[in-house]
């Protein structure tokens, strides 16, 4: 008889309470996958879309969402040659491939989309960086590449991915200006390391431009917002500037951008994860980003309240709630 394991599942879309525990065989790995204990998942945005049936990614029922997670190697398939049994691993479990998803104690996952995990951060912390900073590093070094002497804007520094862009960009020699809408994120945007903090409750484009960017407008800008506020982008972008988005879902008017002559680019970081082309850059790049932790230039911030694996229901409504900063840790302990 198969192995047992305890797993969160859903059996439908909808708000968050569809989420029930369940018993599940413990997959086993084949080919070029691993099988993972895992330590923690983090939750996303795109998490809570695909359980509420807003995004089509389903695996089928009954289904164990998340992507993110750390953990430690317990298996290697027969073809797997980049880790060993007791590796301590971070990345991505291709969960709308076939693989299974991170809300259950063990996990198989393409040994292309794991890197080593940091030595510097808890195991369970690791798990907060795969999306969240694999997104910002595509969008600052992969779509554009920030340099020194670049003026960079982020919108939405607290959040999951803002946060690791200020830290990213300000590694690559930028300088960093960041738009927050709270006291209590203003804070986390310094800690980052933003140059300038900027209410946008508060302040307008165009002031933070006059006052910034002298007018002429920021050479990048990083929207993790979209939508509607790339209108605010195109705004504050200088004539031939660039804007990289990973919210691209809207119907807008282009117009501004046509007439500064802007580059308009798309993140899409699951992209490699659901076409299995690319993978190995995500695994590279998840290796570049465990060397940034562990030289100090990247940290993940960790929301203060943390939640067992049997209570995901609640950490997906905190994150849509938007009450939160940083990432969220989803433990399996």
């Amino acid at each position: 008889m198969a192995e047992m394991m305890r797993a969160m599942v859903i059996r439908q879309t909808g708000g968050p309470e569809v989420f029930e525990p369940a018993e599940v065989p413990v997959p086993m790995p084949t080919g070029h996958q691993v099988l993972v204990k895992i330590a923690a998942t983090s939750v996303n945005p795109i998490d809570c879309k695909v359980r509420s049936g807003a995004v089509a990614l389903l695996p089928p029922y009954p289904a164990i969402l998340h992507g993110d997670l750390s953990g430690t190697v317990a298996a290697c398939g027969p073809e797997a040659t980049r880790f060993r049994e007791g590796d301590s691993v971070f990345g991505f479990v291709g969960w709308t491939g076939g693989e299974g998803g991170a809300l259950a104690e063990y996990a198989v996952c393409d040994e292309r989309l794991l890197a080593r995990a940091p030595k510097s951060l808890p195991l369970e912390h690791a798990a907060m960086l795969p999306v969240g900073a694999l997104t910002a590093y595509a969008a600052l070094q992969r779509k554009v590449q920030v340099k020194p002497g670049v003026l960079v804007l982020v919108h939405g520094g607290a959040g999951g991915v803002g946060h690791y862009a200020i830290q990213l960009a300000k590694a690559f020699g930028a300088s960093v200006a960041a738009t927050v809408g709270t006291e209590e994120h203003e804070a986390v945007a310094r800690t980052c390391g933003a140059d300038w903090v900027i209410r946008h409750d508060l302040h307008s484009v165009t002031e933070y431009v006059q006052a910034i960017a002298g007018g002429r407008g920021f050479d990048i800008v990083f929207d993790t917002a979209g939508g509607a506020n790339l209108a605010r982008s195109f705004e504050a972008t200088r004539p031939g500037g660039s804007i990289v988005t990973s919210a691209a879902r809207v119907t807008m008017d282009l117009t501004p951008m046509h007439a500064k002559g802007l580059n308009l680019l798309v993140v899409f970081l699951l992209l490699p994860v659901l076409t299995g082309e690319g993978r190995e850059d995500l695994g590279k790049d998840l290796e570049m980003l465990a060397t940034m932790v562990d030289e100090g230039r990247l940290r993940p911030v960790v929301f203060p309240r943390s939640f067992t694996l049997d209570e995901i229901a609640d950490a997906h409504r905190l994150l849509e709630s938007g009450r939160h900063y940083g990432k969220i840790l989803v433990s399996m302990s």
